[in-house]
């Protein structure tokens, strides 16, 4: 039989040893936990979807996969035909709403945490690869929403890398009518705004030359272009930005509009309860993106500023115009943990993992009652307590051993006189002592134990 190299595909490569796994599996649980507390509600999509939706709103039919059989089957099959992976939540997201208007109740709050698929080059050292999970919340109203909505949402962010702790982090937000009222006020055209803002986008990854560049290649004149960019690049706490805006005061009503609204979201964020320190309203974030209305959000690590944006999102006021009349403006953001947990790993900022997902190790004993044993992990089980009971014949050193490699807290050691007298030895692995307990007693000295022991043991 011909051998089978066993190696990944470029951009499909992130796979974990268990105790990674369990460290990416910890921030999901952060994630959803915390999307939760603020009322969000579950929702999944499937992994494919029309074409048609796909490429919907615009997406770069380059960079989305089609679905195909490695053989042609005889019959007719949609699903190769006209199917494709989802490359973002989004669009997804649109479809679905328009699809269940009618059963949803408004303003429709959901988180979505899955897998997404995009066919751009991977660099792994940025953290950009084909296949990768996206965590997203979204609000969505009908007709209307609020801008409370858009200040309730840096509050999610702050609880969510709060509880992470993975460092200082900066929620940076901006509001685009104020970018396009900006443009308005130095000459530029309706037009020529999208590719202004692109270029503008870039102030914090390219050179300010290559930017300049730009930008008078969009048309404004070199006084104006470098004007615009000293603007938009410098950096100010939130108070000094809104001075700096103020002094644009009048100069047209789109700006006035911005304006008024981020002074709104500025003071309702505080009431959320976020605090200054971790919240600045800085014009360079721009999100290029076309479909953003109101107020953009990035975030960013205080002491890891090359990592990126680890957060980000926006207002948007037509979600799903490709699909319905009803108007369903929303406002949303989306962690790309996939790669915000290659870049932790790198940092180092990942908090130390679990080596198993259980506490407590059931050690066997050749010949004895295999009952006793799976009758001890059944009480603890009952109780919360995760178990594992070690199944193979092996010498109690190499059970211990297996133990500590592993990281249990406690081991359970019951040989032939102990389960003639009813009881079990408890050891704790940190500390390496034991104490013998009566099997009813089983539940309160492991719990007792564990609270003893709160590292996990392992190599």
């Amino acid at each position: 039989m011909k051998k089978v190299k066993p190696a990944l595909l470029r951009g499909f490569d992130q796979e974990y040893l268990p105790h990674e796994q369990l460290q990416f599996n910890a921030l999901v649980d952060i994630i959803r936990r915390n999307f939760e507390l603020f009322g969000f509600l579950p929702l999944e999509t499937p992994s494919a979807e029309r074409k048609e939706v796909l490429t919907s709103k615009g997406g770069v039919e380059k960079e989305i996969y089609a679905l195909a059989r490695l053989a042609a089957g005889s019959d007719e099959d949609e699903a190769a035909t006209r199917g494709a992976l989802r490359f973002d939540l989004t669009v997804p997201l649109a479809r679905y709403v328009a699809m269940h208007e009618r059963e949803l109740a408004f303003p429709f709050r959901r988180y979505q945490i899955q897998r997404v698929w995009r066919g751009e080059a991977p660099q792994a050292r940025k953290g950009r690869f084909r296949e990768f999970y996206q965590c997203d919340i979204d609000i969505i109203g009908r007709d209307k929403l609020g801008i409370l909505a858009e200040a309730e949402i840096p509050s999610v962010i702050h609880s969510v890398f709060r509880e992470m702790a993975i460092g200082e982090f900066r929620i940076r937000i901006n509001n685009r009518k104020v970018l396009k009222g900006l443009l308005q006020a130095f000459g530029v055209p309706e037009h020529g705004a999208a590719a202004v803002l692109r270029a503008l986008d870039k102030v914090e990854r390219e050179e300010r030359s290559a930017i300049l560049d730009d930008l008078q290649r969009q048309g404004l004149a070199g006084a104006a272009a470098l004007e615009l960019y000293s603007l938009i690049a410098a950096k100010r706490d939130t108070r000094e930005t809104l001075a700096v805006l103020a002094k644009f005061g009048g100069r047209n009503e789109l700006l006035e509009r911005g304006l008024a609204e981020a002074r709104a979201v500025v003071a309702a964020i505080g009431q959320f309860g976020v605090p200054d320190s971790a919240l600045c309203m800085d014009l360079s974030v721009v999100r290029g993106l076309d479909y953003y209305t109101g107020t953009i959000y990035e975030t960013t690590l205080v002491n890891y500023p090359e990592l990126g944006s680890i957060c980000s999102g926006g207002r948007y006021d037509d979600l799903a115009g490709y699909f319905t009349d009803t108007r369903l403006p929303g406002v949303g953001i989306s962690i790309g943990l996939t790669r915000l947990f290659s870049k932790l790993r790198e940092a180092g900022l990942l908090q130390a993992p679990a080596r198993t997902p259980a506490e407590v190790l059931v050690t066997t004993m050749a010949g004895q009652d295999l009952g006793a044993y799976l009758g001890m992990a059944r009480t603890l089980r009952g109780a919360g307590i995760n178990t594992e009971v070690y199944l193979e014949a092996a010498k109690l050193k190499h059970q211990l051993a297996y133990a500590e490699r592993k990281g249990f807290r406690v081991a359970l050691i019951a040989g032939e006189s102990e389960l003639a007298k009813q009881v079990v030895q408890v050891k704790n692995l940190a500390s390496r002592t034991a104490a013998d307990c009566a099997l009813g007693d089983l539940v309160g000295a492991v719990r007792s134990t564990l609270q003893q022991s709160p590292g996990a043991k392992g190599g």
